[in-house]
């Protein structure tokens, strides 16, 4: 087994691994974003992978890249293409440069200080861990990206591009700003000015409610001394193990009972319903971590309870607070069953409820798709911004300090 252990012929198996996995990513990304069929071809990506594997422990970094880059460009000149296309000649000289690049790069990280003879066992595994992580990250970014390319592509398209080729999702740049058609007329015609804004009115309020609730409830049972305590603490989430759709028939019945349906003000009251749970749970784990003694030190000066609270402990936890806030803002913003069951009124549709009211037939569907754009980007856009915060609220909390 030692024997068969070797850097070239450890290579050489990943680089087909790999040479496989960059012939799809390459093939789907140049069908998208050309709108040619592209797809892996079997020899052409297995002597790739076999040649450019075994030569990668040998050349460095660059000379894999070029090896790469020539193995993909001299197969596709015999016919034997790692990545098959019927395209122009300009996509086939880019699907050979980017295809081994990807190859070569890939290869290079993943080979990269291996000798070429026998490997130990601790090479071994160190030479499959980077293939595994290098699979893994190309794998998670193609689930996440091309759903959203797509959604973003379809947005852009005319209604004739659509009808003429639904699977081309290539820009067609000689539209200019025609390209955003479907956006200037969701805001002017379709309302979305609105359903912005009550988005956001909504999920502000939910916000404040949230953490005017779980505020003081987290610091309680974190806090203080009283009969129930550990059962509250343990059996906050069991909201959870109850599926939203069990809930929703009873709810409807009572709101509808109540005049509460078809109101922004039952929207605002059911939202922290199911916020306040997770909040509680969030909260209380980093209230427990912050020292007791501040608190303490504050009481001894004369301070009250809640002064207490209001100028020591929340200054000490705004990036739990932040966090939280952030979270519950997320889930407000793309709630859509509750919206779905109790809004008819499209005055008073949610973001998500005016999305779903785009999927009809008399409705383009680049129309639908920039309606997702625009509900996924400033939530995209707010998250990747305060993303630091919500890291540092979630896991300050952890160790108790």
């Amino acid at each position: 087994m030692q024997s068969l252990r070797t850097g070239y012929l450890t290579g050489a198996a990943l680089g087909v691994l790999w040479s496989f996995t960059m012939a799809v990513t390459v093939a789907v990304a140049m069908s998208f974003a050309t709108g040619d069929g592209f797809r892996p071809g079997i020899i052409g990506f297995i002597l790739a992978g076999l040649i450019c594997g075994a030569g990668s422990v040998l050349v460095g970094r660059w000379g894999a890249v070029a090896l790469g880059v020539a193995l993909y460009a001299l197969l596709t000149f015999v016919g034997l293409p790692p990545v098959r296309a019927e395209a122009e000649l300009l996509h086939v000289v880019l699907t050979a440069l980017f295809g081994g690049a990807a190859l070569g790069l890939g290869m290079a990280a993943i080979t990269g200080g291996l000798p070429s003879s026998a490997l130990t066992r601790h090479e071994f595994e160190a030479a499959v861990i980077r293939f595994l992580t290098g699979f893994g990250y190309v794998f998670f970014t193609a689930i996440v990206v091309i759903p959203f390319y797509v959604m973003v592509m379809t947005s852009l398209k005319s209604q004739q591009a659509l009808l003429q080729n639904p699977l081309d999702f290539s820009l067609d740049l000689s539209r200019g700003w025609g390209l955003f058609d479907s956006y200037r007329e969701l805001l002017t015609k379709y309302n979305f000015g609105r359903y912005l804004m009550t988005s956001f009115f909504i999920s502000v309020l939910t916000v404040l409610i949230t953490l005017a609730f779980s505020i003081p409830g987290a610091y309680a049972v974190a806090r203080l001394r009283f009969r129930g305590r550990t059962m509250m603490s343990r059996s906050v989430l069991l909201i959870y193990m109850v599926p939203m759709i069990v809930l929703a028939l009873p709810i409807y019945i009572g709101f509808s009972m109540a005049g509460l349906r078809n109101t922004l003000f039952g929207i605002v009251m059911i939202y922290p319903v199911t916020t306040i749970p997770v909040a509680l749970y969030m909260l209380q784990g980093y209230f427990r971590g912050l020292p007791a003694e501040v608190e303490e030190a504050g009481l001894m000066d004369g301070l009250s309870r809640l002064a207490v609270i209001w100028k020591i402990t929340l200054p000490l936890s705004l990036p739990a607070l932040a966090s939280v806030s952030l979270y519950v803002f997320m889930i407000a913003w793309n709630e859509f069953l509750l919206a779905f069951m109790l809004l008819d009124d499209p005055s008073k549709f949610t973001l998500t409820r005016g999305i779903a009211s785009l999927n009809s037939s008399e409705i383009p569907r680049q129309h639908l798709m920039a309606g997702a754009v625009i509900a996924t980007v400033p939530i995209m856009a707010l998250f990747l911004g305060l993303e630091r915060f919500m890291t540092r609220g979630l896991t300050a909390g952890s160790v108790k300090g």
